[in-house]
């Protein structure tokens, strides 16, 4: 990738990856809710689906998942609908993503769980779909190898949206300490709860 593509790629993509939507949105919820530490394994989920999502863009998979909108459909109701659950448990401060009220975890949630909820958001997000199957191929040279473009872009955009996921979870962090000092433990839980079925109906009607 030349100097000059490069100074025009980076910005793009910075701005696809901080502009606020389902990932970002998740991030921020699950960093007031469980902190940034544990919240980075949902990020390696979300990174992975969003390296698929970029790949499947690029080599044209892209066409043909439009092409089947049913599985897409499938995909993205049963991600909403899990988040949708996941957000009640919290909002009613029962579940595995929840403080108690001495403000400590009451149930660490897996980590693999943490990861299948990222990775489920980046490959059912339309956002993310829009934007590579737009964005990407144009800035690939034809008459050039597609796999050392790919592999280059792909590492920029990964490390854009790593720190814009970290960003907006140690915002969600920030946000944890505030409404803590206060005591405020089960307005706390009602506000991760209420953005993460915000996430989940995001992702289900979008």
């Amino acid at each position: 990738m030349s100097i000059t593509l490069m100074t025009l790629f980076i910005p793009t993509f910075f701005f696809v990856s901080i502009t606020p939507g389902m990932c970002m949105l998740l991030a921020l919820t699950m960093g007031m809710s469980i902190g940034v530490r544990q919240t980075m394994y949902m990020m390696l989920g979300e990174l992975f689906g969003v390296a698929l999502v970029a790949i499947a863009a690029a080599v044209g998979v892209a066409a043909l998942m439009l092409k089947l909108p049913e599985a897409f459909i499938v995909l993205k109701l049963a991600g909403g609908s899990y988040l949708i659950f996941l957000g009640y448990q919290m909002w009613c401060s029962r579940g595995k993503l929840v403080l108690d009220k001495k403000g400590t975890q009451e149930n660490r949630p897996a980590a693999k769980q943490l990861a299948i909820n990222g990775f489920i958001t980046a490959i059912a997000n339309p956002k993310g779909w829009a934007f590579f199957i737009t964005l990407l191929p144009s800035f690939l040279i034809a008459d050039q190898p597609l796999a050392p473009q790919l592999s280059v872009m792909i590492a920029i955009i990964l490390c854009l949206e790593f720190s814009c996921l970290m960003l907006y979870a140690s915002g969600g962090k920030a946000l944890r300490h505030l409404l803590l000092n206060k005591n405020n433990v089960k307005l706390l839980n009602r506000i991760s709860g209420s953005l993460m079925i915000a996430v989940g109906c995001w992702l289900a009607l979008s």
